[in-house]
């Protein structure tokens, strides 16, 4: 439970600094923040602790990977900002997040296959 209460204290403080950062001169450093490996560490441990190198190896090459859908959400709002609202922008480079995660997941299960 403590385990918990910390993983969520760590969430918060992400929102705060990034809640804070958007109203300095450096508000573009709060696109920074999310990319701290916060949930990263994490998971990198529990995998590496519980199912060893080659496990841990695999996740993280899968997380070089998962960078792509980050990119295609990060071109849809540059690109849809212009465009659209900033709620039909969101919800629409979220859109194109998760269909780009989609085709992710399908390639990473067909090239990958599990071991065990």
């Amino acid at each position: 439970m403590t385990g918990l209460f910390l993983k969520s204290l760590l969430g918060a403080l992400a929102v705060l600094l990034i809640a804070l950062l958007s109203r300095t001169k450096s508000f573009y450093i709060a696109g920074l923040v999310p990319l701290f490996p916060t949930f990263a560490l994490i998971a990198h441990f529990i995998v590496g602790s519980e199912r060893g190198t080659d496990d841990l190896r695999a996740t993280a090459l899968f997380g070089l990977w998962s960078l792509i859908p980050y990119a295609v959400y990060l071109l849809a709002v540059y690109w849809l900002s212009v465009r659209l609202s900033l709620t039909l922008t969101l919800v629409s480079a979220t859109l194109a997040w998760l269909a780009a995660a989609a085709v992710l997941l399908l390639l990473w299960a067909r090239l990958n296959p599990p071991l065990a």
